[in-house]
């Protein structure tokens, strides 16, 4: 179980004392309350990662600590203890933002779980919203924007890889962002006050590719003139993002295994040992473990990079994130282009869905920047988006459109029942499950007719 400091509040001496005994044999840090308002004292004095509160007691009551606690804090977890029977009081406070309950007499073997998952739950949304403040105040966010539970998934996977200095694989299609997320690994965990250094394999000619990676001596080849540090040397003590890493050619394939392996290399054209501390985040929009088949990438290599492997989906398989997108880029280009009140058309709208995207989120991006600019009316319409006509829409694999759209709303309807399902009708808790705005969800409610 993780490790916390939790917070028991109960106006039962008797079972104070119980309980945070046992929790303090579970290895947890226990502070203890007599009543709700030393409770909340506690709250404000110190950091508190789950509060286990009676529900009724005289004065301030569980749900009054939970409400008061979560207004000082909205991370903390609060676990509520109800008397038998009382499921009023339960569903009461599961819909004022409750991780969970337990009933009187309290059941340890429970309570352990109740405790394990509630921590879980708020370390997940801690590391998914450091992550996302993160891409907000140091990368355009758009661009892995949270909206499909496919890059929910994968912005919980990034969040927990951003916090150790091991390799990272990062697979998708170009326009999809990976070097966003990759910079967003970076800046979300220990080394963000160090260097981050790209270097796109593709865009070098082969016989550059050492020497931009290692660096060489002064006459070294023709044209060196001077001593030049690699990217390994520049990214000294911070993150070497490898983009297109698949493009590497078999012999420096070696010499970058070597890296990764001892973490030292030599320039070119010297004998000197180089030492270095560099986390690698590898990139790629090829099948790498079918280049290894082929005898085209080195299968130890392949490994050595593999270590966390991340796949970023391609956007016509998460359809759900088109409006947000398109929300995003309507603001940040009517912005630039002084025409912040645009708004997308139903018949557009319904345009961008059946559009299969072959350049992912880079050519949505386009597409909107295009449109923005040439738009003569605030609304902007299908033909702004595609002004040389309809026939270049790409609609993937003869996928009838309009089912595809029934299925997108049915899938939409389905993903919001369950997030308020799983918090009690709380639409702000809601909200936060589903990574999009509260009046985003109202909107939707609204728009599908639900409660």
């Amino acid at each position: 179980m993780n490790k916390a400091v939790l917070l028991v509040v109960d106006d039962e001496s008797t079972q104070l004392v119980a309980l945070s005994g046992y929790l303090k044999k579970q290895g947890h840090t226990v502070l203890t309350a007599e009543n709700g308002n030393r409770g909340l004292e506690q709250v404000r004095e110190q950091p508190v990662d789950l509060i286990l509160t009676d529900m009724r007691m005289p004065g301030m009551d569980g749900l009054v600590l939970l409400r008061e606690a979560k207004a000082l804090n909205p991370d903390i977890g609060v676990v509520v203890m109800t008397a038998f029977g009382s499921v009023e009081d339960a569903v009461e406070a599961m819909k004022a933002g409750a991780e969970d309950y337990v009933q009187k007499p309290v059941n340890l073997d429970q309570l352990d779980l109740v405790i394990r998952k509630a921590l879980d739950r708020r370390n997940l949304a801690s590391e998914n919203r450091k992550l996302k403040e993160t891409l907000e105040a140091h990368a355009d966010f758009s661009q892995i924007v949270v909206g499909s539970p496919r890059m929910e998934e994968v912005l919980n996977l990034a969040g927990r890889a951003a916090r150790s200095r091991v390799t990272v694989l990062i697979e998708g299609e170009s326009g999809t962002g990976k070097e966003i997320l990759a910079r967003a690994i970076h800046l979300a965990g220990p080394r963000k006050d160090e260097p981050f250094v790209p270097v796109n394999m593709a865009a070098l000619p082969e016989n550059l590719i050492e020497s931009e990676l290692f660096g060489h001596e002064r006459g070294a080849f023709t044209g060196a003139d001077r001593q030049r540090k690699g990217r390994f040397e520049l990214a000294g003590g911070g993150t070497l993002f490898i983009d297109e890493v698949g493009e590497i050619s078999p012999a420096v394939q070696v010499k970058l295994l070597r890296v990764l392996q001892e973490r030292s290399f030599e320039r070119v054209g010297s004998s000197l040992t180089v030492r270095t501390d560099v986390r690698v985040i590898a990139a790629t929009n090829q099948n790498l473990e079918q280049r290894v088949r082929e005898g085209k990438f080195r299968e130890d290599l392949f490994y050595r990079l593999n270590v966390i492997r991340i796949l970023i989906p391609p956007l016509r398989e998460r359809k759900e994130d088109i409006p947000l997108l398109t929300d995003h880029f309507l603001r940040t280009f009517g912005e630039e282009e002084d025409r912040p009140v645009l708004s997308v058309s139903r018949e557009a709208m319904h345009f961008l869905m059946r559009h299969g995207f072959p350049g992912n989120v880079r050519e949505l991006e386009n597409m909107i920047q295009r449109a923005v600019v040439l738009a003569r009316e605030e609304l902007i319409t299908a033909e702004d988006l595609a002004p040389g006509g309809r026939n270049g829409i790409h609609t993937p694999d003869g996928e009838p459109s309009d089912a595809f759209t029934e299925q997108v709303k049915t899938l939409e309807k389905r993903l919001i029942r369950n997030a308020l399902d799983g918090s009690g009708g709380n639409q702000s808790e809601a909200a936060r499950m589903l990574g999009i705005s509260e009046r985003h969800l109202r909107y939707k409610l609204k728009k599908y007719g639900l409660k």
